[in-house]
């Protein structure tokens, strides 16, 4: 047995849970043994993208954890990063011309 972590976070609440698991289990069976899906009520364990310490996983479904691993759960992302950007820069524009 191996021991990984298993974190998910919202706006209001953020979990990490630690769990024993077999050698050869993927990410997405570590996180569906964590049961961190029971605290979160929108949270599809089977459709969620994933990743380790920050490195997203093109495939959670076949990606071995390994001792120590934090299996990261992603939400989707409310505004595409550029267009967030894209606003931030018009916003410090308008502010800088208003002065």
């Amino acid at each position: 047995m191996i021991k990984v972590e298993v974190a998910y976070a919202t706006e209001e609440k953020q979990l990490i849970v630690e769990v024993d698991v077999e050698e050869g289990t993927t990410l997405r069976q570590a996180a569906i043994r964590s049961g961190i899906d029971h605290e979160f009520d929108d949270l599809d364990l089977n459709e969620a993208p994933m990743g380790i310490f920050g490195r997203k996983v093109a495939k959670p479904d076949q990606e071995e954890v390994k001792e120590g691993d934090r299996v990261e759960i992603y939400r989707p992302l409310k505004i595409d990063p550029k267009q967030a950007r894209l606003n931030r820069a018009a916003k410090a524009k308008a502010d800088k011309g208003s002065e």
